[in-house]
């Protein structure tokens, strides 16, 4: 599920913890990060639980239409078709995916207040009103879900109850939520370990990731004798000290990974750099790394497997 975009943002938060944090070490960064790799997952859970949660309102609006001493004929017609459906029902039943929202503890940290105002709120939307009006086919009732859960994300409150319980939501939102689309996409499907397709990979996590935050945190002081000549009218201290944290990651993988091509780095950096630094950060990076891998080209320390190089 994790990007390796996502695993740099990670690793940069953390290495620019250790320079700021003089009581935080490399092994309790390590640690960190793989907190920080395991919320994703969590967070991913969250979502949706609470889309599930929310989509299951529709059996309390049926009970409150039916409760009616007068119902008019909308409230006669109404079906909770949002919540009786293939794909609803298959979470329900689904006892891995269930215990998995058990052991997240995925009920006590949500709102159902928040679901039923979500929920109130959608039952307006004309999507939602088409859908009621069906037939509903399998693929109407994952449209509605994915029309639900774009309606969520729209909710202060969702977002607020997110950014309570996850401080990584923002940078991990857009990862999250392209895994909440597969889900409802993919069911209902007879793969009991569907669950694991969104749980991050070990050659992105391990293999990048932890080996990134190893390789530049220890490579802080070999990497500066490179950017010397780079930086010869620079106080190397003056940088910026997210700026310095990316060039060091950027010059580990141009190093230590010889299966990311250089260019691949080269643009993630200045885009990570646009997004987390300052406004002059992305021409800033992306001089300082063309000038370190053209000289680092030069003396034969770029060793790539297949293309890679900056022509």
């Amino acid at each position: 599920m994790l990007s390796r975009r996502n695993v740099r943002i990670k690793v940069m938060q953390l290495l620019f913890a250790l320079n700021r944090d003089e009581d935080l070490n490399f092994k309790q960064a390590n640690l960190k990060y793989w907190e920080g790799i395991d919320g994703t997952y969590r967070l991913y859970l969250f979502c949706l639980y609470n889309l599930l949660e929310t989509a299951k309102i529709a059996d309390i609006d049926l009970q409150k239409r039916k409760g009616k001493h007068l119902p008019s004929d909308d409230d006669k017609a109404f079906k909770a078709i949002l919540s009786d459906n293939e794909i609803v029902n298959y979470t329900r039943s689904n006892k891995k995916l269930q215990a998995a929202f058990q052991k997240e503890n995925c009920k006590d940290l949500c709102n159902t207040d928040y679901h039923e105002k979500i929920y109130y709120d959608f039952v307006k939307d004309k999507a939602y009103k088409a859908f009621l009006a069906g037939p509903a086919k399998l693929e109407d009732v994952k449209e509605i879900l994915l029309e639900l859960f774009r309606n969520c994300r729209k909710s202060e409150l969702f977002n607020e109850m997110l950014e309570d319980h996850y401080p990584n939501w923002l940078d991990d939102k857009s990862v999250v939520i392209g895994a909440v689309k597969k889900t409802i996409k993919a069911l209902p499907q007879d793969d009991s370990q569907f669950l694991n397709k969104h749980k991050p990979d070990d050659e992105t996590v391990k293999e990048f990731g932890e080996l990134l935050l190893s390789k530049t945190f220890n490579g802080s002081e070999e990497y500066k004798e490179y950017l010397k000549p780079i930086l010869e009218n620079w106080d190397h201290e003056r940088l910026a000290i997210v700026d310095t944290i990316l060039i060091d990651m950027a010059l580990s993988e141009f190093l230590h990974f010889p299966t990311i091509p250089t260019k691949v780095t080269l643009n993630e950096y200045v885009e990570i750099a646009k997004n987390y630094s300052t406004a002059k950060s992305k021409e800033f990076i992306n001089g300082i790394l063309d000038k370190l891998l053209k000289s680092l080209d030069k003396e034969g320390k770029i060793n790539k497997e297949g293309r890679g190089l900056i022509e």
